[in-house]
């Protein structure tokens, strides 16, 4: 992974906690930020399944969307703790207020954002593995999800497009916005 020769990548102090629609890229950038930053990196999804013993997939199907948001928030509220790292927060994660909160007040929130065909084209390879996108059009219910949502990402202070580009030129993005 190249480092641009320019100035040397900051050394974040928070968490940096990635939001945004599912299939924006958080856990691939995710991973290459982390790298770029000597950090550790954490999927919340991964850590969420982890914890219960179980897909995500496998939670909507036995307890619902509720029980589901609920381990999110209590797993996210673990992560955040004050030491840095680089966190891949699931779509819904920061529509939860207490969650949002805790991310906007003891972090470093970056909305990820793409096109909704771009993320249609991303998701449509593993529809089958999110519940939101099981039934239906994935393009259009993506469509609505981004009405609904997008709104609430923009309160976090980074926003970063994620275009059909090689991931490094979304990291180094954010590595500038961290910068600025």
């Amino acid at each position: 992974m190249n480092r641009p020769a320019s100035s040397p990548d900051p050394r974040p102090t928070l968490p940096i906690v990635l939001v945004g629609l599912m299939g924006v890229g958080k856990s691939t950038v995710g991973r290459r930020l982390a790298y770029r930053l000597r950090l550790p990196f954490i999927d919340a999804d991964h850590e969420i399944e982890r914890a219960a013993g179980m897909t995500i997939a496998e939670m909507f199907d036995r307890y619902g969307e509720a029980h589901f948001r609920d381990g999110e928030r209590r797993v996210i509220a673990r992560l955040i703790d004050g030491r840095p790292k680089v966190v891949a927060t699931g779509g819904g994660a920061f529509m939860n207020e207490e969650t949002r909160t805790l991310i906007l007040d003891h972090a470093i929130a970056v909305w990820l954002d793409a096109d909704i065909n771009v993320l249609a084209d991303r998701v449509s390879r593993r529809a089958g593995t999110r519940p939101l996108l099981r039934d239906g059009d994935p393009r259009a219910k993506l469509a609505a999800l981004a009405a609904e949502r997008n709104p609430v990402y923009a309160l976090a202070p980074i926003h970063v497009r994620s275009n059909p580009a090689p991931h490094e030129t979304t990291v180094n993005a954010i590595i500038e916005a961290l910068k600025a």
